[in-house]
């Protein structure tokens, strides 16, 4: 859809227009390029995927933005591994996992009060990984394992079961398994 610069699309037609624009990409849409695209705020655009998800559309949030969930999308092969380790050794955690073929679907913490806090995260190469990094230090943000002293689980996906015990066993030969 073409539209001026100072259009702003208006709620179904946007929403339509979302659904469209994440079907087409084979990369995360951020909210604020989202915004920038529909002539709104990213508030709005949020607001927008949370209607979407509601109403039945599989739309997820990742840590480089939007996706649409394709069927297919997903890897035959998970496991949960629960990790422990400071914040400078993220970097090194993550590359571990994605240098072997693995995507790191999310990471959970236990909180005391709150209970399980999840957080999408899909990083499937370093690129990914240097992206959320960048992100955590460009907005001060903390890691969710910084309010469990570094205690965490990540849910691992890969497309053959002997990726996955390969980036495990390199995870445990580091330290970083519990």
């Amino acid at each position: 859809m073409q539209m001026n610069k100072t259009e702003k699309l208006k709620g179904d037609v946007r929403r339509t227009e979302l659904i469209n624009w994440l079907k087409e990409s084979s990369e995360p849409l951020s909210g604020s390029k989202l915004a920038a695209r529909t002539n709104v705020s990213r508030q709005v655009i949020v607001q927008d995927m949370s209607l979407l998800k509601a109403s039945g559309e599989p739309i997820m949030a990742t840590a480089q933005g939007y996706i649409y969930m394709k069927p297919g999308n997903a890897n035959s092969y998970t496991c949960v591994v629960a990790a422990v380790h400071s914040p400078e050794e993220t970097l090194e955690e993550l590359y571990t996992i994605v240098d072997h073929g693995v995507t790191v679907e999310d990471v959970t913490v236990d909180h005391p009060v709150y209970g399980d806090i999840k957080a999408s995260l899909k990083l499937s190469n370093r690129n990914d990984v240097e992206n959320l990094i960048t992100s955590l230090k460009e907005t001060n943000a903390p890691l969710l394992s910084e309010l469990t002293d570094g205690v965490h689980t990540h849910t691992l996906s890969a497309d053959t079961k002997e990726k996955l015990d390969k980036a495990c066993a390199a995870l445990r030969k580091k330290g970083y398994l519990l």
